[in-house]
């Protein structure tokens, strides 16, 4: 739903970051995007400008045009060197909101929410593609925060993973055993309801992140 708080260009970006829409995604039409944020065509189509200025899309004519999420590189390199002595703090604030989400969730959740989070669990494990791996991390953490069952959590969860930007596509075959790992720590303490053991296996997967993201920042500097 959209809020009146935030405009369509950083809900856009948003789910960039979150890896909702990766590169070669086509984005909605205008039209569709005025009605989904509740606002013009002009204010829309103001923001898919910026996007496009910032190297996020790219129009395409013909038949089959519209606007595509680009490859990414650029926009993530501007983002990485303007907020290079902010990354600690984006990721801590990540750890804190997830952290606290999994515990919840640990105590909270029921068989749906369980098969929800299962489910993304194996997809990601299972993905062969670059763009299966992102949609299925986005959906095993998205389910995870809906499991905490506190409306406020799932939408810092979801300001916590957009504040990131992890270029989730360029990352996943590299450590992607590991992560696959990590998610599946995470899913065992939630099948057992251990809200300790939820939050340390939560703690050492945002710890590694926060290490990729790191060398990966420190081969543009």
């Amino acid at each position: 739903m959209f809020s009146e708080a935030k405009s369509p260009l950083s809900l856009l970006r948003g789910q960039i970051h979150r890896g909702e829409l990766g590169p070669g995604d086509r984005l909605a039409s205008e039209r569709e995007l005025a009605s989904l944020y509740n606002v013009s065509r002009l204010t829309i189509r103001d923001a898919l400008s910026d996007l496009e200025d910032d190297g996020y899309v790219v129009t395409r004519r013909g038949a089959t045009g519209g606007r595509f999420v680009t490859s990414l590189e650029l926009p993530f390199q501007t983002w990485a060197l303007m907020r290079l002595g902010e990354l600690d703090d984006i990721i801590d604030f990540r750890l804190a909101v997830e952290c606290q989400a999994v515990r919840f969730a640990a105590e909270r959740r029921t068989t749906t929410d369980l098969n929800a989070i299962a489910d993304a669990a194996h997809r990601l494990e299972n993905a062969h593609v670059p763009a299966d791996y992102r949609l299925a991390d986005v959906d095993f953490h998205s389910a995870l925060s809906v499991a905490s069952k506190s409306a406020r959590l799932v939408a810092a969860v979801e300001q916590a993973r957009g504040d990131l930007f992890e270029p989730t596509d360029d990352l996943w075959k590299e450590g992607r055993e590991l992560t696959v790992e990590q998610h599946f720590a995470i899913l065992e303490a939630l099948r057992d309801q251990d809200p300790d053991a939820a939050a340390a296996a939560m703690v050492t997967h945002i710890e590694s992140t926060r290490s990729e993201m790191k060398a990966l920042v420190e081969t543009l500097t």
